[in-house]
């Protein structure tokens, strides 16, 4: 097994080659870290957490043009490679495909509780400090306003809605970021995201003042 997370983090990090800053080899480790740390605390298969953990972002819907079946097959195809048992691949492909917030309205298809762990070590990496770095970073990658006040943050969103807004960066700190606190799936998910999301709190109340010229 160790073998085989010692290849599957040497191919991540090849296929991660210079994507963006916000979805690179360096978020994927975090979110490694984050999982194998949730894990102590919980009863899940460990190999499964890290393998879900390694894979998840492998080919983000966001860089194929809203593709959802690119990160899957590539992570299939990749563990059959190396001949892993067909019903680790399996969930590890169930992790991928339901890990992503997909917008606020949408139901989430698969219930593990290795997918809970490394959902939490995602989102836990979307909020706080690196994830207001990470939101910022994503935000200039797709050329977007840091903030118009007149475009207001939609809360009802479908998914298609959600995959293909252009709204300001600003604004996905309500139609996301500050909804994940809530949607923690662990205890120890949820003891962090309570720290992460009042520091976001403080920089929204920092921001509009800095905004507002406020001295």
């Amino acid at each position: 097994m160790d073998q085989i997370i010692s290849k599957t983090i040497d191919f991540v990090k090849e296929k991660l080659t210079g994507a963006e800053g916000g979805h690179d080899w360096f978020h994927t480790q975090r979110v490694f870290k984050n999982a194998h740390s949730i894990a102590k605390e919980e009863d899940v298969d460990l190999f499964v957490v890290s393998l879900g953990a390694l894979l998840h972002d492998i080919a983000d819907s966001k860089f194929h043009d809203g593709d959802e079946t690119v990160g899957p097959k590539v992570a299939r195809d990749f563990l059959q490679s190396l001949q892993v048992d067909r019903h680790i691949i399996d969930h590890v492909i169930s992790i991928i495909e339901n890990i992503s917030f997909k917008g606020g309205n949408v139901t989430q298809q698969f219930k593990s509780p290795e997918l809970d762990v490394i959902q939490d070590a995602d989102r836990l990496d979307a909020i706080g400090a690196v994830g207001i770095a990470r939101c910022f970073n994503y935000g200039g990658f797709k050329n977007r306003a840091l903030y118009d006040p007149d475009i207001a943050p939609n809360l009802t969103m479908s998914k298609e809605e959600y995959k293909s807004s252009t709204a300001p960066t600003i604004n996905h700190f309500y139609e996301k970021l500050l909804l994940l606190k809530d949607r923690m799936n662990t205890q120890t998910g949820k003891k962090l995201a309570k720290q992460r999301h009042q520091y976001m709190e403080g920089f929204l109340e920092q921001f509009y003042k800095e905004w507002d010229g406020e001295l």
